[in-house]
């Protein structure tokens, strides 16, 4: 994970957008005040949305559950399975 101060941050801005956005790595930004992480949109919103599935009481029990019972079939299979039924 690369490292920058903030007064380097600010210089690189645009381009660290960019980069966060390409490679999905976080940058982190150092500074007197405190240090922050530089993350695209969409690497935010999917660490969100695992938090809020994580606090749902039992939902990953459950998860691990049905993958060993292997009660569950692939989205193909579903797929395949919903495309007959509107046939």
């Amino acid at each position: 994970m690369e490292i920058f101060s903030a007064s380097e941050a600010r210089a690189k801005l645009f381009s660290l957008v960019e980069q966060v956005n390409k490679d999905h790595l976080p940058r982190i930004i150092t500074s007197q005040q405190g240090d922050a992480v530089l993350l695209s949109k969409d690497d935010w919103e999917s660490i969100q949305e695992t938090l809020y599935l994580q606090s749902i009481p039992g939902l990953m029990e459950s998860i691990r559950e049905a993958e060993q019972a292997k009660d569950w079939i692939s989205e193909e299979e579903f797929m395949q399975e919903f495309n007959e039924l509107e046939d």
